[in-house]
């Protein structure tokens, strides 16, 4: 009697579990990638050309002071992310990036991707960028860093560097350049790199 009853309370357990299992619904929401909260630039221009200039004196309001080109930026799509905690601005189909200095030489920079960091003053940049400095040098990296307040740019990635003056040609991996090209710190070298020597006079 005892043993029929315990099986039949068994019985009963199983069958409430079971109907537990299946009128369960899943409720737990599941978010992924696709959850993601998108962000929206508040801004974007096609086609653009930036223009940075400074005045190189303190004009007053009656003055007719003239403006200093520094900088030129100019690419396909300019996205402007100004608005965010961390405001900065991408550049996704590439930016080109034209540099004056006293002497109004131009050095050049060119890049597939941007993104310029406003807060910061950096910019970095990916794919294919090139640095043409106005006496012809080279260099050659698929990224770079470039400091607009310090005029400086590194990376640690494989290099070229062309020096067309001397003809000479180095690889390498990570380095540090003003952006005129006109000092370099190479952190490794590699392969053939001729370096002319200078004569002494008699």
């Amino acid at each position: 009697m005892i043993q029929s009853f315990l099986d039949s309370c068994k019985s009963i357990a199983v069958v409430v579990t079971a109907a537990m299992l299946f009128s369960c619904k899943d409720g737990y929401k599941r978010v992924g990638d696709e959850a993601k909260k998108q962000i929206f630039p508040q801004g974007v221009a096609k086609n653009f050309v930036l223009t940075y200039t400074e005045i190189p004196e303190k004009i007053t309001s009656e003055d007719t002071g003239s403006s200093k080109v520094m900088a030129i930026l100019s690419g396909p799509i300019r996205n402007d992310f100004e608005n965010l905690i961390f405001p900065h601005q991408t550049f996704p189909e590439g930016l080109f990036v034209e540099i004056f200095n006293d002497k109004n030489e131009r050095t050049t920079i060119e890049a597939d991707f941007g993104i310029l960091y406003s807060a910061t003053g950096v910019v970095d940049l990916k794919g294919n960028v090139i640095i043409k400095s106005d006496d012809g040098k080279k260099l050659e990296t698929p990224q770079l860093y470039y400091d607009r307040s310090n005029e400086w740019a590194f990376t640690q990635e494989k290099f070229k560097f062309t020096n067309p003056e001397d003809g000479t040609v180095m690889d390498g991996k990570g380095m540090d350049i003003k952006k005129d090209l006109s000092i370099m710190k190479a952190h490794k070298t590699f392969g053939l790199m001729l370096i002319k020597e200078e004569k002494e006079d008699d």
